[in-house]
């Protein structure tokens, strides 16, 4: 009996010791959600793989002369944007507000030296929110080079994107994200930009298009015909960039929970919504449905939902996704009827469809986003109130992108030199700019 007493007595204080050992284990780490923590990680890994994802997109729709050349543009901003974005871009996109709110500064997250040990309100340390946020600065003058591939020198290129990154991706990540950026607070709850249509999408897209205006078509463009080298390259690169894309949207939720999963879920339908809705009027237009087209598809629903995913439902992404595919596809039928020489549609898609995902996301806001941003209003706020916050987020992106970004053509033009010349282009980007042939032949076309 005693016997059994004493195991009774030892089974109950080893229970007790369990316990009381896993409230001290959950006291000591209670600070850091590891939950959040792992999903922001695996987040921060999926944008980055939208780089590599972009440069085989990108890469399959240049001519085989051009196709590493091409490529290097999106592998070249991983490596200067995170150099920049560790010394000074963390710091003006999220440091308090200075020069009347342009960008933002603290001196304790340049090189990252002050957020060794914090952990933030959602319990996810600060040194994996400032790498997620790092991914979007990559990413972002990356889409860019689509839209004057096969024309620029690279030393040029770098230096712009360089430029371009600190004075028009910073201030406008400050505007929209920062907690006191002027975007961020306009209107009863901020202009909605969930996941970048306006700070990545709409800036590079309005970007690339001032740029292909001023630098001018490719030699030959529109009278010579100008084939992809790789198309099956090219549907790997959007397959990837639809996966990746699950990190950048529903990633910016900064937590695990409902809004995370409300993100993921926009996101998948907004680009299913957009690849069919591609095919169908190519089907009408052309009399068939192409794999470039279904691939652009998923791009522009992907697009439009980025800056809805966390406030629209999955009804408000399908139409998203549909009307984003139809617009975009209109807008790169006007570009080979205007003439210019938007390569590979950078603005046609992301700039075109980021306005759309930014303005027409207002109709499709769920009711309690609405109810909040009312409460915080005191009193009432009308989807026509939001409206018009996100007409002016947009204009003020556009206005801002575009001019900073013809002064920045211009001086890097002047300086270290932009356009190609004309044997450098013939010959072609990847035996000018890096002495190889990315398919090993000796003569490219």
């Amino acid at each position: 009996m005693m016997k059994k007493q004493n195991r009774r007595r030892i089974l109950l204080f080893g229970v007790f010791i369990f316990f009381m050992s896993s409230n001290v284990f959950a006291h000591g780490a209670s600070d850091i959600d590891s939950g959040a923590t792992a999903w922001m990680i695996t987040s921060t890994a999926l944008v980055l793989l939208m780089v590599p994802g972009l440069a085989m997109f990108y890469g399959g729709l240049v001519r085989t002369k051009n196709v590493l050349g091409t490529m290097m543009h999106s592998f070249a901003a991983m490596g200067i944007m995170s150099v920049l974005w560790i010394i000074v871009g963390y710091s003006m996109c999220f440091g308090p507000n200075v020069l009347g709110g342009w960008f933002g500064w603290n001196s304790d997250y340049v090189f990252l030296a002050g957020i060794d040990t914090v952990i933030m309100d959602g319990g996810v340390p600060e040194y994996v929110f400032s790498m997620f946020q790092g991914k979007f600065a990559i990413i972002t003058p990356a889409l860019i080079a689509g839209a004057f591939a096969e024309r620029v020198k690279f030393k040029g290129y770098m230096f712009f994107i360089a430029l371009w990154g600190i004075l028009v991706y910073n201030p406008l990540c400050h505007w929209v994200w920062a907690e006191d950026g002027f975007l961020f607070n306009l209107g009863a709850n901020g202009a909605i930009d969930f996941a970048g249509g306006t700070v990545v999408h709409i800036s590079a897209g309005i970007s690339g298009l001032v740029a292909a205006l001023y630098l001018g078509a490719r030699r030959g463009y529109p009278k010579t015909a100008i084939e992809p080298n790789n198309l099956v390259m090219t549907m790997i690169g959007g397959g990837l960039l639809w996966v990746g894309w699950f990190g950048f949207n529903a990633g910016s939720s900064i937590s695990s929970g409902l809004s995370t999963a409300q993100a993921l879920t926009a996101t998948q339908v907004a680009a299913a919504a957009g690849a069919m809705g591609w095919i169908v009027i190519e089907g009408i237009h052309q009399g068939k449905a192409t794999a470039l087209g279904f691939i652009s598809g998923i791009l522009a629903g992907l697009v439009a939902v980025t800056p809805a995913a966390g406030v629209v439902q999955p009804f408000g992404a399908l139409i998203l996704g549909f009307l984003a595919s139809g617009v975009c596809y209109i807008f790169i039928i006007l570009k080979n009827k205007f003439g210019y020489d938007d390569s590979l549609d950078a603005f046609g898609v992301h700039g075109i469809g980021g306005i759309i995902g930014a303005i027409f996301l207002t109709f499709f806001i769920r009711k309690s986003w609405m109810e909040e941003a009312a409460a915080l209003a005191d009193g009432s706020w009308t989807l026509m109130q939001q409206l018009g916050v996100q007409v002016a987020a947009v204009l003020i992106a556009v206005t801002y992108a575009a001019i900073v970004t013809y002064v920045l053509l211009i001086i890097v033009s002047k300086t270290v030199g932009l356009r190609s010349s004309k044997a450098s282009e013939m010959a072609g980007l990847d035996s000018s700019y890096h002495g190889e042939h990315g398919y090993g032949m000796l003569n490219p076309n």
